[in-house]
């Protein structure tokens, strides 16, 4: 049995870049942990009635995700969620702002606490560019170095090439996408960087339950959650049944 400490920007994040290899992991009997540096205040949602603020319901949400998943423990560093490069928010708290070896030493903290075999952070990239997923690499690359055991640190990733040539087709149209931020093409990784492609497709229930956990992020216009649950199942098999890493030794 092995220890995994997943490190993840915001909620939902867990569900959209591992969700379907934490949840096998989970089933096989291994101990999954998951950190999130953010509760993704700043996230784009459509106005919630009531007194609960977006982050407090995006901590539900992944309360929910993480029981679907089947992690055993959730884990809050309590950094403010960033913004987008171009909508930065002004929070003292910013987490793309502390100063990485602070937010290592408390992800180490939780890899020593559990010793944990596995740490996953995001590529290079940061994913799609945003502020806080390229933190998520930083801090992740360093906690691995402050961990009194040194874990693997697999870095949660896409195989670009088909998603590439989509967005080249998209974004003519992006005006039409409310809700849909389409990125450059430096995004994610090149197939010869990725170490290691996980099928998923067996964790398909799990991770859909994991994704439709996060109902404010099906809100406030054409989502990606919203698009890929509502992928027909073999569609989705072809979509999210592959999950990819960048293996650090």
């Amino acid at each position: 049995m092995a220890t995994i400490v997943s490190l993840h920007a915001h909620p939902d994040d867990e569900a959209l870049l591992t969700g379907g290899w934490l949840a096998q992991r989970a089933a096989a009997g291994d101990r999954v942990v998951l950190v999130f540096a953010t509760d993704g205040g700043a996230g784009l949602a459509a106005p919630r009635p009531g007194s609960a603020s977006l982050a407090q319901v995006r901590r539900v949400e992944a309360a929910a995700s993480a029981a679907a998943i089947g992690a055993a423990r959730l884990v809050w560093l309590g950094h403010a969620d960033s913004g987008m490069a171009g909508r930065p928010t002004h929070d003292a708290r910013r987490f793309a702002d502390v100063p990485v070896d602070d937010a290592a030493r408390a992800v180490a903290a939780v890899l020593d606490d559990e010793a944990a075999d596995v740490l996953t952070g995001y590529d290079a990239n940061g994913g799609y560019g945003h502020p806080d997923h390229v933190q998520v690499h930083r801090v992740a690359r360093r906690a691995q170095d402050l961990a009194a055991t040194r874990p693997l640190l697999l870095e949660a990733t896409v195989d670009r090439t088909w998603l590439v040539r989509l967005l080249r087709l998209v974004r003519p149209f992006a005006s039409l996408l409310r809700g849909i931020t389409l990125p450059g093409d430096e995004i994610f990784s090149e197939r010869s960087a990725v170490g290691l492609a996980v099928d998923v497709r067996p964790d398909l229930a799990a991770k859909r339950a994991s994704l439709a956990a996060h109902a404010s992020q099906r809100t406030g216009g054409l989502r990606t959650v919203t698009l890929l649950l509502a992928l027909p199942r073999p569609l989705s098999g072809r979509v999210l049944g592959t999950e990819w890493f960048v293996e650090v030794a």
